[in-house]
């Protein structure tokens, strides 16, 4: 109800990064929350008191009024000053000077001729419209708590290796390359490479995932997970502040700082509405008596109807339950690994009818592996053995596929020597006593090896032993478990264009795109295309008004076409920073399938705004009506601006849950 409490709370947020801070504010709230209800129900007293006081007493007026003011200035102070720091400000029009002068005016309508007091309904408008901002924080408190679950992610400290000796440190102290042990129940300070243990790591609050993953030496750590069960020594390749968890912190912290269309609605028309609001009730109280021929004695009920048309017009429940949706809907999200930058791009993702897609890293792993091996010479295990060993200090994807294809070629004590890389061809060596030529078909041909191609999907690697033809290693990237899932899923919620977009073979492409059931491909595209081809794509956008276009992509050179698209989505997990800094959306998971959620989440959260504006702007319409042509009573109108804010505001609380 308040913005101006609202935005204090708001500044108090972004103190949250540190973990300490995070659960100071969660502290202090709570104290102001339960400060709140004593308040309230010292202030029901002291009106049951008055009320009691009235009956049994036979006072004056203007006695009345003082024993009214004790509850009404007990409970309303703060409303009232903030009323008067508002004109003071220049910014008279604000739900507080609404309430201050519907209830100021209802305790002084009993001094005019023919009037009845309104003591009691004056004391209850403010004491009800305090129950409503109690309501709002509450609501407010719960949004906060679903994303400050995030804040725990930050590290306290580190500890790390230094001249024999293991220091603890905070992690902004850490430099790149240092090395840190991470004990178990502790989390992981900094992004780095494990050196030496394996341990399985807990990354809920980044994912959302609750199976814990396993890791061993060589396996990349990220920060904000939990060591569950061994002792690790990481190499940190990220300074804290370039590390996971200070991104994502940073993104959640600024997260409700981009308003959607339908904040910004919202607020302009609280600004337009509310001195509308004023004159008209202003007319409302004059108008009819002027022209009635007996001012003084119609003009207390015109100005009492006027007091309840300003009580009524109060916009609390649009003002308050909006934001509150989409801070509602975010949180929502971010339980679930999605971490979205902005309630507006909530408003974008509902609205998505076009998703097109990067190809590798993003529906496949990007990590190559031996998908079929076809010897003619030798048996397969001793074709891969020569392969691996061939390849064994290439920095090659397909080098680090045939090493991991046959593990044991580190070990076997087979002899390696005269490697020779050839620029576009492959690479020669002496595997002990034979030569071995592991490349494409331009190598073969140098060699005079009779090749044959291959029916499978992939990259081609050709083996000769000795100048013969030995065989072909198929490679090719996997395509993740659940991206055929998250094709159907898009399809399921309406969305009528799904493309994929890459840099590699057609037949690579092709063959991708049949198995996961996407509409259309194109191949072979440098990421200065993928920009035109996005373009493209915006300016022939289905005919639905408002369509909107989603990319998905984690490669730095995806950056592009994510700040491009109307909506771009990155690969959290293992996207480049670049990706996830000009993305909108952030998929933690990596998981394709998360991006139908986050469309599903987005619908949700619009679906409680517009409820909350349509049934808001209802009753108070309706109560209007009726306070205008005197058939309201001053309960109705506390009904159509607080009761109808504390109903908003509950079910805004429903966006929390995704």
């Amino acid at each position: 109800m308040s913005e101006h409490k609202h935005n204090e709370e708001c500044c108090s947020h972004e103190h949250h990064g540190h973990e300490e801070g995070g659960h100071e504010h969660h502290h202090h709230h709570e104290e102001g929350l339960k400060k709140q209800i004593i308040k309230i129900a010292v202030a029901a007293l002291l009106l049951i008191a008055a009320v009691v006081v009235e009956k049994t007493c036979g006072l004056s007026n203007w006695q009345l009024l003082l024993v009214y003011l004790v509850p009404y200035l007990f409970i309303g102070f703060d409303t009232l000053k903030e009323a008067a720091e508002g004109l003071a400000h220049g910014e008279a029009f604000n739900e507080h000077f609404l309430m201050s002068i519907a209830t100021i005016g209802a305790l002084c309508i009993g001094f005019l001729p023919g009037a009845e007091t309104q003591y009691p309904e004056a004391v209850f408008v403010m004491l009800f419209f305090q129950i409503g901002e109690l309501f709002e924080g509450y609501a407010e408190g719960k949004s906060r708590e679903s994303i400050s679950h995030l804040m725990d992610i930050r590290p306290d400290v580190a500890h790390v290796e230094r001249n024999g000796a293991v220091e603890e440190v905070s992690p902004e102290q850490v430099a790149v390359g240092e090395t840190i042990l991470v004990k178990p129940g502790e989390k992981v300070p900094l992004d780095g490479v494990i050196i030496e243990g394996s341990t399985s790591l807990n990354t809920v609050a980044l994912t959302g995932e609750s199976v814990p993953r396993n890791v061993t030496e060589g396996d990349e750590v990220i920060s904000g997970c939990v060591n569950l069960s061994g002792l690790v020594k990481v190499r940190t390749t990220k300074a804290f502040g370039e590390s996971t968890v200070s991104k994502i912190i940073d993104l959640v912290e600024n997260a409700t700082e981009s308003k959607s269309k339908n904040e910004t609605f919202i607020t302009r028309f609280a600004r337009v509405y509310t001195p509308v609001v004023v004159f008209a009730a202003l007319a409302l109280a004059l108008l009819p008596p002027l022209f009635s021929g007996d001012f003084m004695g119609t003009f207390a009920t015109w100005l009492y109807r006027a007091l309840m048309f300003l009580v009524v017009s109060c916009p609390c429940a649009l003002v308050i339950s909006v934001p509150l949706t989409f801070f509602g809907g975010i949180g929502g999200a971010s339980r679930k690994g999605i971490l979205v930058k902005g309630s507006n791009y909530l408003d974008v993702l509902s609205k998505v009818d076009t998703v097109v897609f990067d190809k590798t890293g993003t529906l496949t792993h990007g990590q190559f592996a031996v998908t079929a091996v076809h010897p003619e010479k030798c048996d397969e295990r001793h074709l891969l053995h020569l392969a691996a060993h061939v390849e064994h200090y290439s920095t090659h994807p397909v080098g680090a596929a045939l090493r991991d294809a046959f593990p044991d070629e580190a070990t076997d004590g087979c002899k390696l020597s005269e490697v020779e890389e050839i620029a576009g061809q492959g690479i020669k060596a002496k595997v002990e006593n034979w030569t071995v030529c592991v490349g494409n078909t331009r190598m073969m041909d140098a060699i005079g090896a009779k090749w044959h191609d291959c029916e499978h999907i992939g990259t081609i690697i050709h083996v000769a032993i000795d100048g013969e033809y030995a065989g072909h290693i198929v490679i090719n990237d996997k395509v993740k478990e659940d991206s055929a899932k998250a094709i159907r899923d898009l399809k399921s919620l309406g969305v009528s264009r799904t493309v994929m977009l890459t840099g590699d073979r057609k037949e690579v492409g092709k063959d991708v795109a049949e198995k996961l059931g996407i509409d259309e491909y194109h191949a072979e595209l440098l990421p200065v295309d993928k920009v035109a081809y996005v373009e493209k794509l915006i300016n022939t956008k289905p005919a639905a008004p408002n369509s909107q276009l989603a990319f998905v992509g984690d490669g730095i050179n995806d950056a592009p076409v994510l700040a491009r698209a109307d909506v771009g989505i990155a690969m959290g997990g293992l996207g480049s920073d670049a990706a996830i800094e000009a993305a909108d959306v952030v998929l933690m998971d990596d998981k394709p399938s998360k991006i139908a959620l986050a469309i599903r989440i987005a619908r949700r959260t619009l679906r409680i705004a517009k409820q909350n504006v349509w049934f808001a702007i209802g009753v108070k319409v309706l109560v209007l009506l009726l306070a205008a042509f005197g058939i309201a009573t001053m309960w109705m109108a506390v009904f159509a601006d607080v009761g109808v804010t504390v109903l908003a505001v509950f079910n805004a609380m429903r966006a929390l849950k995704s």
